[in-house]
């Protein structure tokens, strides 16, 4: 069987038009995925923070929320030029940065909507002098002591380039070896466009190791039909520890991998051990029927149905909504 050359050419055409079509239908898929909103910005949320510095020989606090990170030793502390505290750091070329706590949050903004040229600022804060001889903060669970190695104008804001002299962190931010552990830390988040706090989140995994064990997956907000729930059990004596595995597998599993479950925190009572409290909070009824479906949970009710001696499920009402408790994981 022969094809005339028309019949070659026909077919190819045919073949390009439907390429093109594809092609182009792949663009139009793009183009209505993600939509272009001008150059906007968006890398935020940044830590908060103020800068304490020495202004007149007194000092002053200032809000900044532009702060960056270059290299792996140097710090990017971006201030409009019109500020007051500015003028001290380029005399002093020394400042500190504090981190802001949920606590310090109300004297945070304050100090951030009132300029230290009409209003002496020093006294908002306790706060002593570091050994660097820059104004410290107390209520801050970190503080960065640093000097000024260079200052980048830009049209309306001063670049300070600054190296870290001296860190200072409270207790409570510490791991047992002294390393920095930011789910304890919880610096408050400042968010430019719209001028909102935000509060960090939990860990969801460890950078460059997540296929051994994922984190947290993302949680599902709490629906109208969310479910608060206080599991009371007993547990034989002879089973408490083969128990308490169950438990544990359980728990960890459905965080990790459940989006509807959002608070899984298992206690045992001091005076009896064998008595285990479990708070249990669901985003939806659906979200709590999936989890009493899954393999994970059948496992542990049906490898615990012999070790129970008394359970007691009693539903609760959440006296104050805005009050959320999350789980973390390593």
């Amino acid at each position: 069987m022969t094809i005339s050359v028309r019949c070659l050419k026909f077919i190819f055409a045919i073949v390009m038009f439907l390429l093109t079509l594809q092609v182009s239908a792949k663009q139009n898929y793009s183009e209505m995925e993600k939509k272009n909103i001008g150059n906007i910005l968006a890398l935020y949320p940044k830590p908060m923070t103020i800068v304490g510095a020495y202004v007149d020989g007194k000092v002053n606090w200032l809000v900044v929320g532009h702060t960056g990170i270059i290299g792996h030793d140097c710090i990017l502390v971006s201030m409009s030029d019109k500020h007051y505290t500015n003028q001290g750091i380029k005399k002093t070329k020394k400042l500190s940065i504090n981190l802001v706590s949920r606590e310090m949050l109300p004297k945070a903004d304050y100090v951030g909507s009132v300029s230290g040229h009409d209003v002496d600022k020093s006294e908002v804060f306790d706060y002593h002098v570091g050994e660097n001889g820059t104004p410290i903060i107390d209520a801050s669970p970190l503080t960065m002591e640093c000097d000024v190695v260079d200052i980048q104008e830009a049209e309306g804001f001063d670049n300070f380039i600054c190296t870290v002299a001296n860190t200072y962190a409270s207790p409570e931010v510490l791991t047992q070896d002294d390393k920095l552990d930011y789910t304890r830390l919880k610096p408050v988040l400042f968010e430019f466009p719209t001028y909102s706090y935000l509060a960090t989140g939990e860990v969801i995994g460890k950078c460059l190791n997540l296929n051994p064990e994922t984190g947290m997956c993302y949680k599902q907000p709490m629906a109208s039909d969310g479910i608060v729930r206080l599991s009371k059990i007993e547990v034989y004596p002879q089973f408490l520890e083969e128990y308490l595995e169950y438990a544990r597998e359980v728990g960890e599993i459905s965080l990790r991998t459940e989006p509807g479950v959002l608070t899984m925190y298992a206690v045992q009572e001091k005076e009896n051990p064998c008595r285990i409290t479990i708070l249990e909070t669901y985003a939806s009824k659906e979200a709590y029927e999936k989890h009493i479906a899954s393999a994970h949970f059948q496992r542990y009710k049906q490898g615990t149905l012999h070790m129970v001696k008394d359970l007691v499920l009693s539903d609760q009402n959440v006296v104050n909504p805005a009050n959320t408790l999350n789980n973390y994981i390593e």
